[in-house]
């Protein structure tokens, strides 16, 4: 009866592990995301890309709410942006009737290497050609 205890605490432990390699993968990815942003943010001011108003859909699609922000789309479909503040963005909000007459700000959020993945949508982008879109690299 005592190997069954062991194998439980070692798939537990493999489970730890993997879970703390997955947020070690998922960090640098994001910091690799920042510095391309950074990049894209210098890119653009130096090449007079003036950042524009952003705005959000709420969950349903409905919309548009304005965000207090500024700054450049990086998706087709207007649901992700680079914020003059360097900042990356999910333009999707909880919507409402307060949100349409005040506006709705969205939180910064991690910045992905790929915008879409995952997504059921299949239009994924990798976060360099997303950026390169709105203002080409050197």
């Amino acid at each position: 009866m005592s190997g069954g205890g062991d194998w439980a605490e070692q798939r537990r432990e493999a489970a730890l592990v993997h879970e703390q390699r997955l947020r070690e993968k998922q960090a640098g990815e994001t910091a690799v995301a920042r510095e391309l942003i950074a990049a894209f943010v210098e890119r653009a001011r130096a090449r007079g890309v003036e950042p524009e108003p952003l705005q959000a859909r709420d969950y349903s699609g409905n919309g548009p709410y304005r965000t207090g922000l500024r700054g450049w789309y990086v998706r087709a479909n207007r649901s992700a942006a680079v914020g003059e503040d360097g900042l990356f963005y999910v333009l999707t909000v909880a919507g409402g009737l307060r949100a349409r007459l005040a506006g709705s700000r969205p939180e910064p959020s991690d910045p992905p290497l790929v915008l879409g993945k995952g997504g059921r949508d299949g239009e994924s982008i990798d976060m360099r050609d997303a950026l390169a879109r709105v203002v080409p690299e050197d």
